[in-house]
């Protein structure tokens, strides 16, 4: 079989470039490993600038309903509560940034309502298939199977997580650190004896701890627990049992239900590169997070969300494949970034709020962002492209899709919608706003907008 891409990983990278690709009109086809989604809570917080990708990709009404606020973290000592406390400073919303609080929903829900929406837009997902390795040449990638069986495609999307197969076969190498040497050990339980309406957390003498989070539209509650050096994790029902009867008043037989376990030593590690011919890095395949904060699955999203646009400009919009090179050159230095946070984060340096929703990342130093205007104010080339309205029309109304926004002038460019105002919010002023909702170019006037879209070489 032959195909456009190949995305190997059935997680939420691979199925959010799915749905974009999907949308696009480009044949994809993404393959995974397990024989079903991926059953923890593991990845439960979903940022702001997630949740303005996924109102894009057509499924946050459905994120919405499944998931729910951060609830206060309690704090408890010998039985008794001690503290209480919000998880997150507190980010005031605006009109240009309406969605402000992270919400919690667990990873394997978020990867069910995307699979759904992968399979309305007719995007299919195949289970059981376990990819062994690859070989490229100037036409396409050959893609090698465990069951002997080959598949061919124009592009491959390494989406396979930390210990990605396709890295790997590529020999691409991943520079990094230890975040934490003790063992952490995340699981999904049901328990007795502890109200839904609190983060309750148990910490110990000696920095060791373990917390349990009740999950929004579950009877679940994810247990993490920071365990001793040189201690291994137990992820039986008993060792469980054992870890919470050791560190909270209930008793062992309080849970009575293990839905999934998995243990972890936090790391932070960046690959070399994210692309290799017509190969590309996405998701843990590229970079592997503490989990402290809540970023590792926002930014793996977002690798997905700036790569959907760029491989759909190439493979249907006649742009060049050198645009494909600006995905590592934004992407990777947005990683970078990302992993200092959350080794901050995890190490009490850096607080989760107005740092860590992810709302001020952008790419003003990316090739693709021109700024022309002589007195810029407002988002500058390279930003976010906030939310507002313009003659009763809202911007991420405006912006949903997977075309070019024009805002301040009119234009018969194919390909781009136009309003002919600006919000005032943005200065004086033009703005050409990406199909992944960061201005791309900027100017005074109109002149140069068809310009700039003829230099990217692409058909919007």
């Amino acid at each position: 079989m032959a195909m456009d891409v190949l995305i190997v990983g059935g997680g939420p990278t691979g199925l959010s470039l799915g749905i974009d690709l999907a949308r696009r009109g480009v044949a994809a086809l993404v393959v995974e490993r397990s024989r079903s989604l991926f059953p923890g809570s593991r990845g439960k917080g979903l940022q702001p600038r997630t949740q303005e990708v996924f109102d894009d990709l057509g499924v946050l009404d459905a994120i919405r309903a499944a998931g729910g606020p951060y609830p206060n973290r309690m704090i408890w000592k010998d039985g008794e509560r001690i503290g209480e406390q919000p998880m997150f400073d507190h980010v005031a919303a605006d009109e240009g940034a309406p969605y402000t609080e992270p919400l919690m929903i667990p990873q394997w829900r978020t990867q069910e309502v995307l699979y759904a929406r992968l399979a309305e837009l007719g995007g299919k997902v195949s289970f059981g298939c376990e990819v062994t390795g690859l070989g490229q040449d100037a036409d396409g990638v050959t893609v090698r199977f465990a069951d002997g069986t080959t598949a061919r495609a124009g592009y491959v999307v390494a989406a396979d997580g930390g210990r990605s197969v396709v890295r790997h076969a590529l020999d691409v190498g991943m520079t990094g650190e230890t975040v934490d040497p003790a063992p952490f050990l995340v699981a999904d339980v049901r328990l007795t004896g502890l109200d839904r309406d609190h983060w309750h957390t148990f910490p110990g003498a000696d920095g060791t701890g373990v917390a349990l989070c009740p999950l929004p539209g579950t009877d679940d509650f994810q247990l993490q627990a920071r365990l001793a050096e040189g201690t291994a994790p137990d992820l039986s029902l008993d060792g469980i049992r054992k870890l919470v009867a050791a560190y909270t008043h209930l008793d062992a037989e309080d849970v009575t239900e293990l839905r999934w376990a998995s243990d972890f030593r936090p790391r932070a590690a960046l690959a070399d590169r994210f692309r290799v011919g017509r190969v590309l890095l996405a998701g843990d395949a590229a970079h592997v997070h503490s989990p402290a904060g809540g970023q590792g699955l926002n930014t793996s999203v977002q690798d997905a969300y700036n790569l959907g646009w760029k491989l759909g400009a190439v493979l249907r919009g006649g742009a060049p494949r050198a645009l494909l090179d600006t995905y590592e050159e934004e992407r990777r230095a947005n990683a970078a970034a990302m992993l200092d946070l959350t080794t901050g984060v995890h190490r009490g340096e850096v607080r989760r709020g107005r740092e860590t929703v992810q709302l001020g990342l952008g790419y003003r130093e990316s090739s693709l962002s021109i700024e022309t205007r002589r007195n810029p104010a407002g988002p500058r080339a390279g930003d976010r492209a906030p939310d507002g309205t313009v003659s009763g029309v809202r911007l991420f109304d405006a912006f949903r899709g997977p075309h070019w926004t024009l805002l301040g002038a009119r234009t018969s460019l194919p390909g781009v919608r136009a309003l002919p105002t600006a919000p005032e919010s943005y200065g004086p002023g033009v703005f050409l706003v990406r199909p992944d909702g960061y201005v791309g170019w900027a100017g005074d006037t109109a002149d140069g907008a068809e310009a700039y879209l003829a230099g990217l070489g692409a058909r919007p």
